[in-house]
């Protein structure tokens, strides 16, 4: 399910544990974008490369820490309940697991797809149990790009999660870099809030 873990490293690893102590959006323009049912959406540009890093910071009430990082990281569960999904699978190329994943998108807009690695850890920091999913875009000559559809070539996540005390989860971060992206809709968190709770097959 993972990428090798020389893609990432532990201080990557620290970084998504400490978004949930602090969140880290001082020194810098970050925009407020949702604020209402237990979730909050930050988004930053960088004015250099033109890409957004979203922030999203929350409590989803009705699923436990370890079932939610079960469900991010399984694909064939993610193709039963999300509809945006055209194609989505792993494959193995010289022992590294690279992951390809088409979106589709209403017409008259193209499809975008990702070629990407990703790594989960389950951490104890503090006596308290995190979950970290790291996920990164990689390129590699068996996902070449396809005639109408847009290849995200910058793309990087991380997804921290914990118990929120009582039966759910909370204050789970994630940050998001697209060349392409100014819609939050392909996140994860936000593909999750929508239904009533995310069960596992």
């Amino acid at each position: 399910m993972a990428g090798p873990a020389a893609h990432f490293s532990d201080e990557q690893f620290r970084e998504a544990c400490a978004e949930l102590q602090k969140p880290a959006l001082t020194g810098a323009d970050w925009q407020l974008l949702v604020e209402a049912s237990g979730i909050t959406i930050y988004r930053l540009l960088d004015q250099s490369t033109g890409l957004y890093e979203y922030k999203v910071f929350g409590v989803l009430e009705s699923c436990i820490p370890s079932l939610l990082a079960d469900v991010y990281m399984d694909l064939d569960y993610r193709k039963k309940w999300d509809q945006y999904v055209k194609e989505l699978y792993e494959k193995s190329f010289d022992g590294q697991m690279v992951a390809y994943w088409e979106v589709k998108y209403p017409f008259p807009l193209s499809n975008r797809d990702y070629v990407y690695t990703r790594q989960r850890r389950d951490l104890d920091v503090d006596g308290r149990k995190i979950y970290v999913v790291l996920a990164q875009n990689i390129s590699v000559p068996q996902f070449p790009e396809k005639s109408g559809v847009i290849r995200v070539k910058q793309y990087k996540q991380s997804l921290a999660i914990e118990s929120d005390g009582k039966k759910g989860s909370r204050e789970w971060s994630s940050k998001l870099f697209e060349r392409h992206g100014e819609s939050v809709s392909e996140l994860p968190q936000e593909n999750l809030r929508r239904r009533p709770g995310p069960r596992h097959p």
